[in-house]
């Protein structure tokens, strides 16, 4: 096996640089030529927070690593800078594509524009773009779930499992698709138990991104509500859900993971007993399928979208504290269905 070439930017003339440097095997491509390797080499760029966040970006990793060993491609991974802009998205996938990695995956909506600039120069590599349909092209796939669904689930169970009527949700963003998150799980609490108090609270504002890389601000915002009250929270907040993680399991109280199996991230194995469950979506998956797509000739394009029906996005049972609750697994077992069924229909917005 071959193995991940790990790439930390700094600034957009050492991006270019440290891109073109380690780039191994295959022929570069041209701004007009793209890749003609067809899947030999892949890569993905970070969102912010990059690999360790122990939900989103690491669930993108899972999916180039597995494509590694399975597809016998050489994977590489650009980390983000601090404080970037479009700028230096558009310079790390200029150079990601023409060191010859075909595909080349933006890792989160943030990388919408740096696609939608950089995809036409490169009309023979495929871009996939993870969590936004804002932008489009004959050789960009947009890798799309229903958050919502899965957010409704995590309603259900935090309904059930409370003993003091209020739940928190902290988003990382305030932004269109973390609200999805939180439309979900509000919905799935009301449809569960009316009576049950939703405490909503934002990390940050656009355009200031930093409520997806600080755990301090999780943390800080679990707190808050537990002084509140809540016993079950739900943080769709990329690494900074890991201090809200924190505090939750400190205080004795149900966590709710997001997009990874939070249960059994190594990092946050010392609170893993009060990860009661996470909503996951499958992009270890979409990032797997798109790979493989591109290898076998036939390359993804469009919008590409994962739901309940596919397992695109769910609940996780790794807790046993979890698997033991049967009247909570029976409701959301229900709630699984009748979304499937439409019978329910999940509201994206609150």
């Amino acid at each position: 096996m071959r193995r991940i070439t790990r790439i930390a930017t700094v600034g957009i003339a050492s991006a270019a640089l440290a891109l073109s440097a380690t780039a191994c095997g295959g022929n570069k491509s041209s701004e007009s030529g793209g890749s003609d390797d067809n899947g030999g080499k892949a890569a993905i760029a970070y969102d912010i927070g990059g690999r360790g966040d122990q939900s989103f970006n690491d669930a993108a990793f899972a999916g180039l690593e597995k494509a590694e060993k399975e597809l016998d491609i050489t994977g590489s991974e650009a980390e983000p800078s601090e404080g970037e802009g479009d700028p230096d998205k558009i310079q790390r996938l200029t150079a990601l594509a023409r060191a010859g990695n075909n595909p080349v995956i933006g890792v989160g909506f943030a990388y919408a524009p740096a696609i939608a600039e950089v995809a036409p120069k490169f009309p023979k590599t495929t871009f996939g773009l993870i969590d936004d349909t804002s932008k489009t092209g004959p050789n960009i796939a947009n890798l799309v779930f229903n958050e919502e669904q899965g957010s409704y689930l995590a309603g259900v169970a935090a309904a059930k499992v409370t003993k003091t009527n209020t739940v928190g949700f902290i988003g990382g963003v305030e932004t269109p698709l973390i609200k999805k998150f939180e439309a979900g799980f509000v919905q799935g609490v009301k449809d569960t138990k009316k009576g049950v108090n939703v405490k909503v609270q934002y990390l940050t504002q656009p355009p200031d991104f930093g409520g997806f890389s600080k755990p301090d601000l999780g943390k800080a915002a679990a707190q808050g509500q537990l002084d509140a009250g809540a016993d079950v929270i739900y943080a769709a907040a990329g690494l900074a859900g890991s201090g809200s993680i924190e505090a939750t399991a400190k205080a004795g109280k149900w966590a709710i993971g997001v997009d990874s199996d939070q249960y059994n991230q190594k990092g946050l194995a010392a609170y893993k007993d009060q990860i009661l469950t996470s909503v996951t979506k499958n992009v270890s998956g979409a990032v797997f399928n798109l790979i493989k797509s591109v290898k076998d000739g036939k390359p993804q394009t469009g919008e590409v979208r994962y739901g309940l029906q596919d397992n695109g996005v769910g609940l996780s049972t790794s807790n046993p504290a979890f698997t033991k609750m049967t009247d909570v697994i029976a409701a959301v077992d229900k709630a699984k269905a009748d979304i499937i069924a439409g019978t329910v229909k999940v509201q994206t917005a609150p």
